[in-house]
Protein backbone atom coordinates (compact mmCIF):
# COMPACT_ATOMS: atom_id res chain seq x y z
CA UNK A 1 0.00 0.00 0.00
CA UNK A 2 1.11 3.46 -0.84
CA UNK A 3 0.79 7.05 0.60
CA UNK A 4 1.84 9.99 -0.52
CA UNK A 5 2.64 12.87 1.63
CA UNK A 6 2.57 16.26 0.34
CA UNK A 7 4.63 18.89 2.33
CA UNK A 8 4.79 22.66 2.13
CA UNK A 9 7.46 22.95 5.06
CA UNK A 10 10.75 20.38 5.37
CA UNK A 11 10.40 20.37 9.10
CA UNK A 12 6.87 18.53 8.45
CA UNK A 13 8.46 15.37 7.03
CA UNK A 14 9.72 13.61 9.69
CA UNK A 15 7.28 13.76 12.28
CA UNK A 16 4.51 12.27 10.28
CA UNK A 17 7.09 9.60 9.24
CA UNK A 18 8.02 8.73 12.22
CA UNK A 19 4.32 8.34 13.01
CA UNK A 20 3.85 5.91 10.35
CA UNK A 21 6.94 4.29 11.23
CA UNK A 22 5.53 3.41 14.78
CA UNK A 23 1.61 2.89 13.87
CA UNK A 24 1.35 1.43 10.18
CA UNK A 25 5.04 0.67 9.27
CA UNK A 26 4.01 -1.86 6.76
CA UNK A 27 2.37 1.32 4.61
CA UNK A 28 5.23 2.97 1.84
CA UNK A 29 5.26 6.77 2.41
CA UNK A 30 6.41 8.61 -0.56
CA UNK A 31 7.07 12.67 -0.11
CA UNK A 32 6.67 15.80 -2.15
CA UNK A 33 7.52 19.24 -1.32
CA UNK A 34 6.97 22.54 -2.04
CA UNK A 35 8.16 24.90 0.20
CA UNK A 36 7.46 27.43 -1.79
CA UNK A 37 3.76 27.32 -1.26
CA UNK A 38 4.40 28.41 2.78
CA UNK A 39 6.70 30.92 2.04
CA UNK A 40 3.96 32.38 -0.92
CA UNK A 41 1.38 32.47 1.52
CA UNK A 42 3.05 34.22 4.07
CA UNK A 43 4.83 36.90 1.70
CA UNK A 44 1.63 37.44 0.04
CA UNK A 45 3.54 36.66 -3.35
CA UNK A 46 0.73 34.41 -4.39
CA UNK A 47 -3.13 34.34 -3.88
CA UNK A 48 -5.37 32.02 -2.82
CA UNK A 49 -6.58 31.04 -5.77
CA UNK A 50 -3.27 29.81 -7.28
CA UNK A 51 -2.18 28.65 -4.17
CA UNK A 52 -4.98 26.43 -4.94
CA UNK A 53 -4.31 25.55 -8.24
CA UNK A 54 -1.04 24.62 -6.85
CA UNK A 55 -2.39 22.40 -4.24
CA UNK A 56 -4.74 20.61 -6.80
CA UNK A 57 -1.17 20.66 -9.37
CA UNK A 58 0.80 18.11 -6.21
CA UNK A 59 -2.98 16.37 -6.01
CA UNK A 60 -2.31 15.30 -10.10
CA UNK A 61 1.41 14.59 -9.68
CA UNK A 62 0.73 12.19 -6.59
CA UNK A 63 -1.90 10.08 -8.83
CA UNK A 64 0.41 9.17 -10.80
CA UNK A 65 2.08 7.37 -8.46
CA UNK A 66 -1.20 5.21 -8.37
CA UNK A 67 -1.27 5.74 -4.19
CA UNK A 68 -4.26 4.10 -2.52
CA UNK A 69 -4.77 7.67 -0.13
CA UNK A 70 -3.18 11.25 -0.20
CA UNK A 71 -2.19 12.98 2.58
CA UNK A 72 -1.39 16.78 3.01
CA UNK A 73 0.62 18.28 6.05
CA UNK A 74 0.26 21.74 5.44
CA UNK A 75 -2.06 23.17 7.84
CA UNK A 76 -3.02 26.42 5.53
CA UNK A 77 -4.58 25.26 2.47
CA UNK A 78 -7.36 23.54 2.85
CA UNK A 79 -9.80 25.30 0.31
CA UNK A 80 -7.55 23.96 -2.45
CA UNK A 81 -7.03 20.00 -0.45
CA UNK A 82 -11.46 19.95 -0.68
CA UNK A 83 -10.92 20.93 -4.68
CA UNK A 84 -8.40 17.43 -4.74
CA UNK A 85 -10.60 15.45 -2.26
CA UNK A 86 -13.86 15.91 -4.15
CA UNK A 87 -12.27 15.42 -7.47
CA UNK A 88 -10.34 12.44 -6.73
CA UNK A 89 -10.72 8.90 -6.75
CA UNK A 90 -9.09 7.94 -3.65
CA UNK A 91 -9.12 9.62 -0.19
CA UNK A 92 -7.45 12.22 0.32
CA UNK A 93 -6.90 14.17 3.94
CA UNK A 94 -6.30 17.93 4.91
CA UNK A 95 -3.91 17.58 7.83
CA UNK A 96 -6.00 18.19 10.62
CA UNK A 97 -9.63 16.77 9.63
CA UNK A 98 -8.64 13.55 11.97
CA UNK A 99 -7.59 15.34 14.77
CA UNK A 100 -10.21 17.73 14.80
CA UNK A 101 -12.53 15.38 14.66
CA UNK A 102 -10.98 12.99 18.03
CA UNK A 103 -11.01 16.50 19.71
CA UNK A 104 -14.50 17.21 19.27
CA UNK A 105 -15.54 13.53 20.15
CA UNK A 106 -13.51 13.94 23.05
CA UNK A 107 -15.26 17.10 24.22
CA UNK A 108 -14.70 19.18 27.10
CA UNK A 109 -12.39 22.65 26.27
CA UNK A 110 -10.37 22.45 23.34
CA UNK A 111 -7.68 24.94 22.72
CA UNK A 112 -4.80 24.73 19.78
CA UNK A 113 -1.63 25.91 19.65
CA UNK A 114 0.12 27.04 16.64
CA UNK A 115 3.70 28.71 15.47
CA UNK A 116 2.37 29.35 11.62
CA UNK A 117 0.28 32.55 12.10
CA UNK A 118 -1.09 32.52 8.55
CA UNK A 119 -2.88 29.36 9.33
CA UNK A 120 -4.47 29.61 12.39
CA UNK A 121 -7.95 31.70 10.76
CA UNK A 122 -8.58 28.90 8.16
CA UNK A 123 -8.33 26.17 10.91
CA UNK A 124 -10.55 27.73 13.52
CA UNK A 125 -12.81 28.35 10.41
CA UNK A 126 -12.68 24.98 10.09
CA UNK A 127 -13.20 23.89 12.89
CA UNK A 128 -15.78 25.61 13.35
CA UNK A 129 -17.76 24.06 10.36
CA UNK A 130 -17.03 20.49 11.80
CA UNK A 131 -18.68 21.16 15.33
CA UNK A 132 -19.91 24.69 15.54
CA UNK A 133 -17.86 25.70 18.34
CA UNK A 134 -15.29 28.60 18.21
CA UNK A 135 -11.75 27.12 18.64
CA UNK A 136 -9.64 29.05 20.72
CA UNK A 137 -5.80 29.74 19.16
CA UNK A 138 -2.94 30.38 21.35
CA UNK A 139 0.49 31.66 19.23
CA UNK A 140 3.53 30.58 20.37
CA UNK A 141 6.01 33.04 18.54
CA UNK A 142 9.31 32.28 17.38
CA UNK A 143 9.15 28.41 17.79
CA UNK A 144 8.69 27.40 14.12
CA UNK A 145 11.58 30.01 13.44
CA UNK A 146 13.61 28.42 15.78
CA UNK A 147 12.91 24.55 14.35
CA UNK A 148 13.62 25.85 10.81
CA UNK A 149 17.18 26.98 12.13
CA UNK A 150 17.66 23.40 13.80
CA UNK A 151 16.66 24.47 17.08
CA UNK A 152 14.43 21.77 18.07
CA UNK A 153 15.32 22.41 22.28
CA UNK A 154 14.48 26.33 21.34
CA UNK A 155 11.21 25.18 19.89
CA UNK A 156 10.21 22.87 22.84
CA UNK A 157 10.78 25.08 25.48
CA UNK A 158 8.44 27.91 23.98
CA UNK A 159 5.22 25.68 23.61
CA UNK A 160 6.30 24.04 27.28
CA UNK A 161 6.40 27.65 28.37
CA UNK A 162 2.83 28.51 26.35
CA UNK A 163 1.35 25.19 28.18
CA UNK A 164 1.35 25.79 31.39
CA UNK A 165 -0.83 28.77 31.36
CA UNK A 166 -3.62 27.02 29.05
CA UNK A 167 -6.84 25.72 30.91
CA UNK A 168 -7.97 23.16 28.90
CA UNK A 169 -9.13 19.56 28.77
CA UNK A 170 -7.66 18.93 25.33
CA UNK A 171 -4.76 20.74 23.57
CA UNK A 172 -4.26 20.43 20.12
CA UNK A 173 -0.74 20.89 18.60
CA UNK A 174 -1.71 22.48 14.82
CA UNK A 175 1.17 21.16 12.64
CA UNK A 176 3.02 18.53 12.26
CA UNK A 177 6.27 20.32 12.83
CA UNK A 178 4.96 20.47 16.11
CA UNK A 179 4.71 16.88 17.15
CA UNK A 180 8.18 15.98 18.12
CA UNK A 181 7.60 18.37 21.29
CA UNK A 182 3.85 16.12 22.51
CA UNK A 183 6.10 13.36 24.47
CA UNK A 184 7.40 16.39 26.88
CA UNK A 185 4.36 18.44 27.17
CA UNK A 186 1.98 15.86 28.33
CA UNK A 187 4.39 15.88 31.81
CA UNK A 188 3.42 19.65 32.07
CA UNK A 189 -0.56 19.64 31.52
CA UNK A 190 -3.20 16.94 32.75
CA UNK A 191 -4.75 18.30 29.21
CA UNK A 192 -4.61 15.30 26.65
CA UNK A 193 -2.19 16.20 24.17
CA UNK A 194 -3.37 15.60 20.32
CA UNK A 195 -0.89 15.79 16.92
CA UNK A 196 -2.06 16.11 13.49
CA UNK A 197 0.03 12.96 12.46
CA UNK A 198 -0.53 11.01 14.69
CA UNK A 199 -4.55 11.16 13.91
CA UNK A 200 -4.32 11.15 10.68
CA UNK A 201 -2.31 8.03 10.51
CA UNK A 202 -5.35 6.37 12.52
CA UNK A 203 -7.70 7.77 10.35
CA UNK A 204 -5.92 6.45 7.27
CA UNK A 205 -5.90 3.19 8.61
CA UNK A 206 -9.77 3.39 9.37
CA UNK A 207 -10.05 4.22 5.49
CA UNK A 208 -8.01 1.60 3.96
CA UNK A 209 -8.88 -1.03 6.30
CA UNK A 210 -10.28 -3.19 4.18
CA UNK A 211 -6.91 -3.11 1.46
CA UNK A 212 -4.32 -5.15 2.24
CA UNK A 213 -0.21 -3.87 2.32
Amino acid sequence: MRIVLIHATRVAIEPVERAFAFLWPQVQTVSLLDEGLSSDLASGRATREVLDQRINALADYAMGMAPDAILFTCSSFGSGIEEAAARLPVPVLKPNEAMFDEAIRAGGKVVMLYTFGPAAEGMAREYHDACGQDLPCVHVSGALEALKAGDAATHDRLLATAVQDIDADTLMLAHFSMAGAADGLRGLTDARILTSPDAAVRRLQELLKDKTC
